[in-house]
């Protein structure tokens, strides 16, 4: 969910021939402006601080008079509730801009277990834009609920419960608001963040350098047993077995070369 699987730059740039891609491209416009053309819906201008959200297999061409630089990045599993191609204006603070430069920083580094980092700034990226594109679609307390997860997830002592009943509004109507606008429980929204993050961990080109107590412990689980009986629940093999499955898949994909 909300994985980033690439990040990229465009230096000054004055048109990209039509693609498209298997998931959501986001793209950042660091200077210059454009135009984004689309194989359907209506075309979208942007200049310097925007975002432009394409979704998943939609055919468009990028260009500039004046040319343009950018980050772009793809996510896969993304979490975003259109169906259409949309623009998001950064705010003045560029919260957006200091997560794509991140997201980019980390991608290309050969830091070990980056893939965790990338995993969390993907689930912010897409709140941010949620977020900023308006409010229509999601009300402002259940944004809180959720950039409050993804801040805390990690944490073995957030205690979730204590957060919700903090806000000034009763613990059932939030369950149940955020149930209806994102399809689960906060609960469940916090598991799922921290599961696809144990996931991204154990993928990781370093994995065995941390115990699954350790792997635990940075998913925000404090019993590993209790971690490992999740884990399993939600992917069907214990966090060991996973690990295993995986080198055995890279070992594989190395005879193949």
């Amino acid at each position: 969910m909300n994985n980033i699987n690439f990040v990229g730059r465009h230096l000054r740039t004055y048109s990209v021939l039509q693609h498209s891609h298997d998931d959501w491209e986001l793209v950042y416009c660091t200077s210059g402006q454009g135009e984004f053309v689309f194989d359907r819906g209506e075309p979208i201008k942007y200049k310097k601080g925007d975002v432009i959200a394409i979704p998943p297999k939609m055919k468009h061409i990028n260009h500039s008079d004046e040319g343009f630089t950018n980050i772009y990045l793809t996510i896969s599993e993304a979490t975003l509730p259109y169906r259409s191609a949309k623009k998001i204006v950064d705010e003045t603070e560029r919260q957006i801009y200091r997560s794509f430069s991140e997201a980019s920083y980390y991608f290309n580094s050969d830091i070990n277990n980056k893939e965790l980092v990338l995993s969390a700034l993907g689930s912010l990226i897409v709140s941010y834009l949620i977020v900023y594109l308006g409010k229509n679609n999601t009300s402002e307390v259940v944004e809180e609920i959720r950039k409050s997860i993804l801040q805390n997830f990690s944490d073995v002592n957030y205690e979730l419960d204590k957060y919700l009943k903090s806000l000034p509004f009763s613990y059932d109507y939030l369950r149940k608001l955020f149930k209806k606008e994102t399809g689960i429980t906060p609960h469940e929204y916090l598991t799922r963040t921290r599961m696809n993050a144990a996931k991204m961990l154990l993928s990781g080109t370093s994995r065995y350098d941390y115990s699954i107590s350790e792997t635990s412990e940075m998913c925000g689980f404090s019993e590993p047993l209790y971690f490992s009986r999740v884990f399993k629940k939600r992917f069907g093999c214990s966090p060991s077995q996973f690990a295993q499955n995986v080198d055995s898949d890279e070992k594989s994909k190395q005879k193949k070369a």
